[in-house]
């Protein structure tokens, strides 16, 4: 039976550019620039709904030409809208990245005003959907008031991407102000993890978050791999071989995986496993979602 998976948080499209030669700024850097969809939550909604997943995607459309396209990809890929909204005042999720001539990330802008829309009221209108799915996943597009109401609402597993420095404040300020304070899963990257917990190493970040009400961590490292930590065991994972394409859409890929892994009953942390050949095949690929991923993970 296919593991029923709600994904809550942005839904964009994605603008990204990557050069050709060297970065030069205050110029104009040759380049190729691609048109895309993507969002965190939408790109994990996208992925767990290639890797066989029942995914129904709860975010905030804007009543522009964007927001009819987004709506009408996403149902190309099995995704379910039920859940969500079009709002027509609303101008829709547009992410913007410049990448350099390795496919590293340069610089990224991202307009996810729309999901300010997600409201613990907005959420308590949904919550016996939320609380029918197998697994949860949320991103940091959020408000930290939206998160805190997962934290304390649902009753399935909840898995929280971090997204950005910025934004990954917003579910650690979530977990201090809960009543009981817990989170099943938490996946940052390096920058985010020190950014969040004001500490100088991974292994620091990682006690900090668990001491908080995490109860897997996972930080992930770029080209350096994972590392995964829980109250039990802490493991380094490398990274795989890979000829590196595109950055955009790794983390989420990544996190999608993780989730995959778990409803095929892999413990922690070989999940991680699972995330990081999720985590490759979207290196690999120029898309924010590698259409082939399933192929790489069954």
């Amino acid at each position: 039976m296919k593991p029923i998976i709600s994904v809550i948080g942005g839904a964009n499209v994605d603008l990204s550019a990557t050069l050709t030669d060297a970065f030069i700024a205050a110029d104009s850097n040759p380049g190729h620039i691609q048109i895309g969809y993507g969002g965190v939550a939408r790109n994990m909604a996208h992925n767990l709904a290639l890797l066989g997943a029942q995914v129904q995607l709860l975010t905030i459309f804007g009543g522009d030409l964007f927001g009819g396209l987004l709506m009408d990809y996403c149902k190309q890929q099995g995704i379910d809208l039920r859940l969500s909204d079009q709002v027509s005042t609303e101008r829709s999720g547009v992410y913007l990245c410049i990448n350099n001539h390795g496919g590293e990330m340069i610089a990224a802008v991202a307009d996810t005003d729309a999901v300010r829309l997600i409201t613990p009221e907005w959420l308590s209108k949904r919550v016996g959907e939320i609380n029918h799915s197998d697994y949860l996943l949320a991103d940091t597009n959020i408000t930290e008031d939206a998160i805190r109401w997962l934290m304390e609402n649902s009753t399935v597993p909840l898995f929280v991407d971090g997204v950005s420095s910025t934004k990954a404040h917003r579910v650690v300020n979530a977990l201090r102000k809960c009543k009981l304070p817990y989170l099943h899963t938490l996946k940052l990257n390096l920058k985010e993890a020190l950014s969040v917990t004001q500490t100088a190493t991974y292994g620091e970040a990682a006690q900090r978050l668990l001491d908080l009400g995490v109860a897997h961590v996972y930080i992930t490292l770029g080209s350096e791999g994972v590392y995964c930590r829980n109250a039990a065991e802490e493991w380094l994972f490398p990274a795989l071989p890979g000829d590196v394409v595109n950055t955009t859409g790794a983390g989420d890929a990544f996190l999608s995986g993780v989730v995959i892994a778990h409803a095929r009953g892999i413990d922690f942390p070989q999940t991680a496993q699972y995330g990081l050949m999720a985590a490759r095949a979207t290196l690999m690929s120029p898309k924010a979602v590698n259409p082939d991923i399933a192929n790489i993970l069954l």
